[in-house]
């Protein structure tokens, strides 16, 4: 007999909330009862092509209970998927057509793959029963919910008040999902914490329909690159399951300091309390940052690649060595310091002083290694370097005439 107190436990390590821990605890009892595993669900819309570390989160929790022999159900939502998950939008989603959701679910089941034991996965679409429900069919599930409960949820309230257009289809999407879970005879759905309208929504239309309602496990949102907002592809502070190895290795090397307890405890499941300690007594966060970019690299891809990506970055940024195909610029003349602004509007590919700003506001600009902002300056010599976004580098020459700026501004 499992030691059911310690499953829940682990289960609930790194989670927000579970709702509730006593049902998780009476399904998994009941289950090993009967001899019936049961079934975890966690539904993904693919409206972009990748997955990214915050998608991971989640994923590796529906991986506990893989080794613990439940039926999981990884669901595509290639319906949902086509009208986009309101949530945290302030306006209407683009809608996708099915060719689009299509070759985006693609590339989701090979990364969720690097995670997940794919042979012990059932892949499921939402479009197989919702593509077929009848008018009267859908007239029943809208009966599940009313319309002030809809407007309860932030976002809708938030554009209502606001008078920002609501179009019709958006409320039925935590129907929809919730519909899924009907579908599927869910026992337990896992979400980040910004899915929580719509699983509590999932509960309520299962017992509509006579079910027990699933449990709701949220794992914490994850901070991107910028280590303020949560990560996501239209906010560029995202890394990729599936980026090369050296891209990977290079965006965690920038997180902030702040970061590294936090990514550590969600996506390496570090203790957070040694990683605070390590830190405590001295050690440095770059090398913390290098372990956690080592190990990562490690996870989704192999020891070989995580070796390589750890001396290429070694190679790039430690020993401030540029790629041998860089473009040489002049220094300045005068030898003093320099404003980046003035710095960055004077290289070749910048059209202008206000993309100069824009990509220094957005930490797009590193000098000899060091993100520099708008109103930092800068000494240029000999042996400086400067990278321009993620791929593009110009090393510095002495020449007898400084950097020009031949567009006049």
């Amino acid at each position: 007999m499992q030691d059911i107190g310690k499953i829940v436990d682990w289960l609930a390590d790194g989670t927000e909330e579970i709702v509730s821990r006593e049902l998780l605890a009476q399904k998994l009892e009941r289950s090993e009862r009967e001899g019936r595993p049961l079934v975890v669900k966690l539904g993904v819309d693919p409206t972009a092509p990748d997955l990214h570390f915050g998608h991971t989160v989640v994923i590796e929790k529906l991986r506990q209970f893989q080794e613990l022999g439940h039926q999981v159900v990884f669901l595509i939502g290639d319906m949902t998927g086509r009208i986009g998950d309101p949530t945290d939008r302030t306006a209407t989603r683009r809608q996708l057509s099915e060719e689009e959701v299509r070759a985006n679910a693609a590339t989701y089941i090979e990364q969720a793959s690097k995670i997940l034991d794919p042979n012990r996965l059932v892949l499921r679409y939402n479009s197989e029963w919702l593509g077929s429900l009848d008018f009267v069919s859908v007239i029943r599930l809208l009966s599940q919910m009313t319309l002030a409960r809809i407007l309860e949820r932030d976002d809708f309230h938030n554009r209502f008040v606001n008078h920002v257009p609501i179009h019709l289809h958006e409320l039925m999407y935590p129907l929809m999902q919730g519909y899924d879970s009907v579908a599927l005879r869910a026992d337990v759905e896992l979400g980040g914490t910004d899915q929580k309208f719509n699983i509590m929504t999932a509960r309520q239309i299962q017992e509509g329909f006579g079910q027990e309602p699933e449990v709701g496990i949220f794992t914490p949102i994850l901070e991107g690159t910028d280590g303020v907002r949560r990560m996501g592809k239209s906010l560029g502070n995202y890394v990729g399951v599936s980026e090369p190895p050296e891209e990977m290795y290079g965006k965690v090397m920038s997180i902030p300091d702040h970061l590294i307890v936090r990514w550590g405890q969600l996506l390496l499941g570090w203790k957070s309390q040694a990683v605070q300690a390590r830190l405590a007594a001295g050690a440095n966060p770059r090398d913390l940052k290098a372990e956690l970019a080592e190990g990562l690299v490690r996870r989704f891809w192999d020891e070989e690649a995580a070796r390589r990506a750890a001396e290429h970055f070694d190679r790039v940024f430690r020993q401030r060595e540029v790629p041998e195909d860089a473009p040489v610029l002049p220094v300045p003349a005068g030898g003093g310091p320099l404003a980046a602004l003035d710095l960055v509007a004077a290289l070749p590919d910048v059209p202008s002083r206000s993309e100069a700003r824009r990509l220094l506001q957005q930490g797009g600009i590193r000098f000899n290694g060091e993100r520099l902002s708008v109103n930092d300056q800068v000494v240029v010599t000999a042996d400086s370097w400067i990278k321009v976004g993620k791929r593009r580098f110009y090393r510095f020459a002495a020449a007898e005439e400084g950097m020009t700026d031949d567009r006049g501004r």
